[in-house]
């Protein structure tokens, strides 16, 4: 006895984002390319328009904005009215100069590590929803939301120095100002995370059952 394969889409299923209720597509909301939810009368989508090409435009403009962040100092540290620029890299060697492992270990992966990984892995993404290319729907789902849920975690540096600034706050003596680098760097974190938003990781499997369908 064969089970029956068919997804939600195939059976004309689709899954309110508001109130999680599952909505029977009809052929109006076909052609209307929309779907209004028969408990909260919200409208929503099967599938995300333009998803891949939304994620690619995004993630583009963050990695764009990720290279004046580590170029520009994130931090100025201001010793007796003398100012003393720091880029992300630079703070990180500071931190190892002075012993603090752990520190420059957390600053280097929050700043450095995970906003590459995140960029580099919604490209991979996309690439692989659009041509199918040795594709694994239930590993790359995995992948993506691991991607999403480190996203903001990318802020800490930012948090650092605002923490600094607060703080570190000493009149003529010592003074702490953020850097024009701490702008470039929060728009990074910020279009990663609409741009991991705006993939829809269900195109993954409907990719996968495109090839399947079309045995290649």
């Amino acid at each position: 006895m064969s089970l029956s394969t068919n997804t939600a889409k195939e059976s004309n299923l689709a899954l309110c984002p508001k109130c999680h209720r599952l909505n029977k597509v009809t052929d109006d909301a076909n052609q209307q390319n929309s779907i209004r939810c028969v408990r909260c009368h919200g409208r929503f989508y099967q599938r995300k328009p333009n998803s891949l090409q939304y994620t690619l435009a995004w993630n583009t403009v963050a990695l764009i904005a990720f290279i004046p962040a580590n170029l520009y100092p994130i931090m100025i540290i201001y010793s007796l009215g003398i100012g003393d620029p720091s880029t992300i890299l630079s703070g990180i060697g500071q931190f190892v100069d002075q012993g603090l492992y752990p520190i420059a270990a957390i600053i280097f992966t929050a700043s450095i590590i995970v906003p590459l990984l995140k960029i580099v892995g919604l490209y991979l993404l996309v690439y692989r929803a659009y041509t199918g290319v040795r594709l694994r729907p239930d590993k790359h789902s995995k992948f993506y939301h691991a991607l999403e849920f480190l996203g903001p975690w990318s802020m800490l540096d930012v948090f650092v120095v605002a923490l600094l600034v607060a703080v570190v706050e000493l009149g003529f003596v010592t003074s702490v100002a953020a850097g024009p680098a701490i702008n470039y760097f929060t728009l990074t974190v910020i279009f990663t995370m609409i741009a991991a938003n705006s993939f829809d990781p269900r195109l993954l499997w409907d990719k996968k059952e495109l090839k399947e369908k079309n045995g290649y």
